[in-house]
């Protein structure tokens, strides 16, 4: 004799159905609690993340331009700086200034008979420093070696230029010259500041 069948076989077909739903609805449930709710929330959270490491990203590229715009700008300023040097030096530098002068009258073809510096004369935003000179040569020779001179990086002027003397000399005419030559210096960084 065959015994009636007992447990999961005696439950209808449509039981079994709902049995097996509900299974998979809790399989489903713990997976979307246990699982997916968490990932979900850590996407948001990197999400975000992103964002604002893409906000700093941008930030840190317009410093880096910045920076380097105020890095070119600073160099720009150097440059012009030491060329402002050039024109016009801290230092008095007397002896370069001098020896500045008689190369070029010697290049020039004149015959230097006086130097004589002045004493400094301190203005607002410069120090004067005048040396007088009395050179002798042709008119041409003076008209190169005052060319020669503005040719310097150095910022000089002549003043009060007297052509005094003048002696017939061969096939042309000797000329001496009175000039003042007076080149400049920055005033110390504490009177500029003032």
């Amino acid at each position: 004799m065959a015994s009636a069948p007992t447990g999961f076989a005696t439950i209808p077909i449509g039981a079994k159905a709902g049995l097996l739903v509900l299974g998979l609805a809790l399989i489903s449930a713990g997976y979307y609690f246990a699982m997916h709710m968490p990932l979900a929330d850590e996407i948001d959270q990197e999400v975000v993340r992103r964002m604002q490491l893409q906000s700093d990203l941008a930030e840190a590229r317009e410093r880096q331009h910045e920076f380097l715009r105020v890095t070119q700008e600073l160099a720009s300023r150097e440059a012009i700086d030491r060329q402002n040097k050039r024109v016009l030096p801290e230092d008095a530098e007397i002896p370069a200034f001098l020896q500045d002068l008689n190369r070029l009258a010697e290049l020039s073809g004149l015959g230097i008979q006086l130097v004589e510096p002045r004493p400094e004369e301190v203005a607002e935003l410069y120090i004067a420093i005048p040396v007088t000179l009395t050179l002798t040569g042709r008119f041409h020779q003076v008209a190169k070696f005052f060319y020669n001179m503005s040719r310097l990086e150095r910022a000089i002027s002549m003043q009060n230029v007297q052509l005094r003397e003048p002696q017939a000399e061969g096939e042309g005419v000797m000329l001496r010259i009175d000039v003042q030559a007076t080149t400049y210096r920055r005033p110390a960084e504490e009177g500029a500041a003032q």
